[in-house]
């Protein structure tokens, strides 16, 4: 497979051709997310809120795993676009050595966290039972999540966004299929309740994982995976969690966010942890469109940057920051226009429906800001510059908001955790131009220097 193409066609419909197949791929992902959370909310009100306490845990083991294969995909790429094809193989074999480890040291590590982290946020024996058997299930599929999020960093690093697409969509529409059958117990499945929602999860990513798995044997990559790269490169493994770490820790800020708003809104009442959680499952739907336009984006920001295309790369830039602000201001619309209804779609009680549409009206004032620390983060990933584009999220997701959290409810309540949000977007966004000009410039002289 010729990957020339990415420094060779116009940049406007090459963006498209490797950002239309992952925004596909992540508009379903979404619905996945909303129509499992509708499934479960179906069971009880507790069962709903008892996601909402894992969530954090279960976006950790996400954020590694995926984490680590951006880290993947931006050495891959930058090396294919050198021309260094002997170095991008060996970045995905220690790759897949790695992600086998990780998630193996997931799956073992969170399940025995959880009879101690769901403590911290109720006391409600009904909730730990039901965060325990859902956690259990969905756990032990970590091995199989970071063997497929490796996978699907390789394909997008050689430019194979199709096959990533369709790989996700298998694992989705299966997940969507399967959540009322387990669950509820249709035809010849009995009736699993919450552990039934889990283990459709964990079926559907297993799908996913044969695909790439059948495609990688029977298709041919400039990337491979090599037997004689097994044996751990210092030099390697250094540079694959230098970009690795920070995106991690860039996807797991979330998690540590709404551990630390839950504590806040805990002293308000369940009903706030509720609803927090009910936002978090609506906002896949706009972060994870604009994440697939940023996924579409970050090998071809990489090879063009090893190639020294750099006017190329601040063009891409320039259209995915665009294009998440088009995908943004939908959002704001809908959180402003029906709130009461995507309520609806995961509580019943009015009182629950009537604060969670305040609070979505709220923090939607921040979404189109947000788009600038969005493809900032994700441009400087692409770069392999990770501390950076950790520095932007830092900034989203610990320094203002959290302080803003608990000094505005101090005055109004559960309000003033979501005015926190569109406060942090905004000092947000202006950090992330501030930083990533400075360290685009800077890698531009360096490379006029050499």
């Amino acid at each position: 497979m010729d990957d020339r193409f990415m420094k060779e066609r116009p940049v406007f419909p090459l963006l498209i051709s490797m950002a239309l197949p992952m925004v596909i791929s992540m508009l379903v992902n979404s619905l996945y997310n909303i129509v499992d959370s509708y499934f479960v909310a179906r069971i009880s009100e507790d069962a709903m809120t008892a996601l909402s306490l894992v969530y954090p845990v279960q976006n950790f083991i996400n954020a590694v795993t995926i984490g680590f294969g951006i880290g993947v995909n931006a050495v891959i790429a930058y090396h294919l676009g050198a021309n260094e094809l002997e170095r991008a193989d060996r970045a995905a074999t220690q790759g897949l050595a790695l992600s086998v480890i990780h998630g193996l040291v997931l799956a073992v590590g969170c399940i025995l966290l959880m009879s101690h982290f769901l403590p911290l946020f109720t006391d409600s024996p009904a909730l730990m039972d039901l965060g325990v058997r859902y956690s259990t299930v969905a756990f032990a599929f970590a091995p199989i999540i970071a063997l497929s999020m490796l996978f699907e960093k390789i394909f997008q690093a050689v430019g194979n966004m199709r096959l990533t697409m369709v790989a996700m969509l298998c694992g989705c529409v299966a997940n969507i299929i399967l959540d009322p059958v387990m669950i509820f117990g249709l035809g010849p499945f009995p009736a699993m309740g919450i552990e039934g929602a889990a283990l459709a999860t964990g079926i559907g990513q297993t799908l996913s994982l044969a695909i790439f798995l059948a495609a990688y044997c029977k298709r041919p990559l400039r990337v491979h995976i090599r037997k004689k790269h097994l044996a751990p490169d210092g030099k390697m493994i250094v540079r694959l969690y230098s970009v690795g770490i920070p995106a991690t820790l860039n996807l797991a800020l979330p998690s540590f966010l709404i551990s630390a708003l839950n504590v806040i809104l805990a002293s308000f009442g369940q009903v706030y942890i509720l609803v927090l959680g009910v936002y978090y499952k609506l906002q896949t739907f706009l972060y994870l469109t604009s994440n697939g336009i940023v996924q579409g984006m970050r090998p071809l920001i990489g090879y063009n940057y090893g190639a020294g295309e750099h006017a190329r790369m601040r063009r891409i830039y320039e259209l995915v920051l665009l294009m998440s602000g088009a995908i943004m201001l939908v959002g704001t619309i809908l959180f402003l226009a029906v709130p009461e209804w995507l309520m609806g779609l995961f509580a019943t009680d009015p009182a629950t429906i009537s604060a969670g549409a305040s609070a979505l009206r709220i923090i939607s004032a921040g979404f189109m800001i947000s788009a600038v620390s969005v493809t900032s983060s994700g441009a400087l990933e692409g770069l392999g510059m990770g501390m950076p584009s950790l520095v932007i999220s830092l900034f989203r997701y610990v320094i203002i908001i959290i302080p803003a959290a608990f000094i505005l409810s101090r005055f109004f309540g559960a309000y003033g955790v979501w005015n926190a949000f569109w406060v942090a977007e905004v000092v947000a966004a202006a950090v992330s131009l501030i930083v990533y000009r400075r360290c685009v410039n800077r890698g531009a002289s360096a490379a006029q220097g050499n």
